[in-house]
């Protein structure tokens, strides 16, 4: 584990090759449930450059009316599928929070998606960290303070990594810069998977 700076804990290689493998079939049985859509910036109806899904008893969803947390898929109205039991034991392993996640968003990034600089604000309990977990190609994170602006650093999460961030960098803005193409074998199609747990309520 390396401590980037209080509250942001990178795991590398949290899991190994079969376990990456293993939990990529889990998720896509999920989407097969609950398939990938297309959310969209408030107000201005902006498509996000990824598509996304979620598990667990709630999903973030994002359109014109705003970002939320909702029981069911905006397109089919279907229930959020459970939260894979391999996310649930890194959350129980890593986080240092006693309450389980109600939320984990799925993330899906082709070769030319990224996401803009932004906080992870929408939920009730900042006390829980958020725990992300990469699988398939790598991306160049970015990541600052708390305030939009000012200086950032960037690292690159590879498959299998766990970055968990809480406490002083709860609230950071951070975002994903680029993705590395061909990076990873484990995705087909390529891209990068990203699966963040939250306790949103």
């Amino acid at each position: 584990m390396v401590e980037i700076r209080p509250g942001l804990r990178l795991y590398k290689t949290a899991l190994d090759r079969a376990a990456q493998e293993s939990l990529r079939d889990q998720v896509r049985e999920i989407l097969r449930a609950v398939p990938l859509f297309q959310p969209v910036m408030p107000r201005t109806g902006k498509p996000f450059s990824v598509r996304m899904s979620n598990c667990g008893p709630l999903g973030w969803v994002s359109d014109r009316a705003g970002y939320r947390y909702q029981p069911d898929h905006p397109d089919t109205g279907q229930a959020w599928p459970p939260i894979p039991e391999t996310l649930l034991r890194l959350w129980r392993d890593l986080a240092a929070y006693a309450k389980a996640p109600d939320a984990c968003l799925i993330n899906y990034y082709d070769a030319t998606a990224k996401m803009g600089a932004h906080q992870d604000i929408d939920e009730q309990d900042f006390n829980a960290p958020i725990l992300s977990v990469s699988l398939g190609d790598s991306c160049r994170f970015r990541f600052g303070g708390d305030t939009r602006g000012g200086s950032t650093q960037s690292l690159i999460l590879e498959s299998g990594d766990v970055l968990i961030f809480g406490g002083p960098a709860r609230k950071m803005f951070h975002g994903v810069d680029r993705i590395l193409p061909k990076t990873s074998t484990l995705l087909d199609p390529p891209g990068r998977i990203n699966l963040t747990l939250r306790r949103a309520r």
